[in-house]
């Protein structure tokens, strides 16, 4: 369950983030509430995760999914194009999560 709760931590801050460009410096409605919104939501989820997860592997995660979704969403929605020198950064940031959770004993719940 706390992994399902960082998911939704994740796709909560996704939502946020991706909807700060649109809100204009706050003054289109509906991104400007979609920010406070799913920024609120993120930090409850979080939250709710670290009840199991350790604080440094639940916020590399948050952290790492969600600066590659976001970036995805910037490509796709914003069409905002990625560098070689981006996508090598983003790519080893995946490669951190991925070791945290394959290989660290931190990760794993008690």
């Amino acid at each position: 369950m706390h992994y399902l709760y960082l998911t939704f931590a994740i796709l909560a801050e996704v939502i946020a983030t991706s909807s700060l460009k649109a809100a204009n410096e706050f003054t289109n409605l509906i991104p400007s509430m979609l920010v406070i919104i799913g920024y609120v939501f993120a930090f409850y989820f979080l939250m709710l995760s670290l009840r199991n997860i350790p604080l440094g592997v639940a916020y590399a995660i948050w952290c790492g999914v969600g600066i590659t979704i976001v970036a995805l969403v910037g490509v796709v929605y914003y069409k905002q194009m990625l560098d070689l020198a981006a996508m090598i950064g983003i790519g080893l940031i995946v490669a951190g999560v991925c070791t945290i959770q394959l290989f660290s004993h931190t990760s794993t719940v008690h």
